[in-house]
């Protein structure tokens, strides 16, 4: 989902950040700069991103800050009346998308009508159906909850203006580290409508050691979150129902955290 969350100020303390060498090409191995104690520090470089070999494969490496995703939770949006992940208002598309202030976190009957709502079955009944642009292509259920990347129990990242270009698509791995957390998960793209790339699921902010509950108002407001993309990684467009699977698979791969 696309909005600009309202900010979770982190205590800004500097984590011994230090310059890197700016790169536009292929072929430089990733050495992260000189460590603290248990933190790899966040690199620097020229431009919003560039090319590195991580451990073999060629990435595309950004360093941004991280508002919280919760499309594709089944308890994401609801009615007045029923406690959510996030309000309604962040389920519309920012006034810098193609159709701003559509909804792009939920589903619609039809366009510009009323909200898809879970039925007894569903995991959460009464509650909107959330979407995220990847989906489980063996569910052909539309409307299922099922059908999206749960943003409660899977590690992903809203493809941005960077990752587009460099040819990463829905589903493709990567690897995210928090240079003032010292934590790292694997991830995969999973949905869209933020062009700045700055946006991750729920579950990814925890993972990497951020006590953040929704996506109400927390973020993550310092550019502090390493992302590591890796362009086509994942042609089967493998649908993944728990992190373990989608670390197991990453890690046969080849990635590393």
């Amino acid at each position: 989902m696309a909005r600009e969350a309202k900010r979770w100020l982190l205590t800004a303390v500097a984590l011994g950040m230090v310059l890197g060498t700016a790169s536009d090409g292929v072929g430089e191995e990733y050495k992260p700069p000189r460590k603290v104690p248990g933190i790899r520090p966040c690199p620097r470089f020229a431009g919003p991103s560039r090319r590195v070999m991580d451990h073999g494969r060629e990435a595309i490496e950004m360093v941004t800050k991280m508002n919280v995703d919760v499309d594709g939770a089944p308890n994401a949006y609801g009615p007045p009346g029923k406690k959510a992940l996030d309000i309604a208002e962040h389920s519309l598309s920012p006034a810098d998308a193609e159709h701003p202030g559509a909804v792009v976190g939920y589903m619609t009957e039809y366009e510009g009508g009323p909200p898809t709502v879970q039925k007894p079955g569903d995991p959460y009944p009464g509650y909107y159906v959330s979407q995220t642009d990847f989906a489980d292509k063996d569910n052909p259920r539309m409307e299922d909850p099922r059908r999206y990347v749960d943003a409660t129990k899977i590690n992903y990242l809203v493809q941005g203006r960077v990752a587009r270009k460099a040819g990463v698509v829905m589903g493709d791995y990567a690897t995210v580290y928090s240079c003032r957390t010292g934590k790292s998960a694997f991830a995969i793209v999973a949905d869209s409508g933020n062009e700045r790339g700055d946006e991750g699921s729920l579950a990814l902010v925890q993972a990497l050691g951020y006590p953040i509950k929704d996506g109400i108002d927390q973020s993550v407001d310092d550019p502090e979150i390493v992302i590591h993309y890796f362009p086509k990684s994942n042609p089967g467009k493998t649908f993944f129902k728990t992190q373990a699977a989608l670390d197991e698979a990453a890690a046969k791969l080849g990635l590393r955290k």
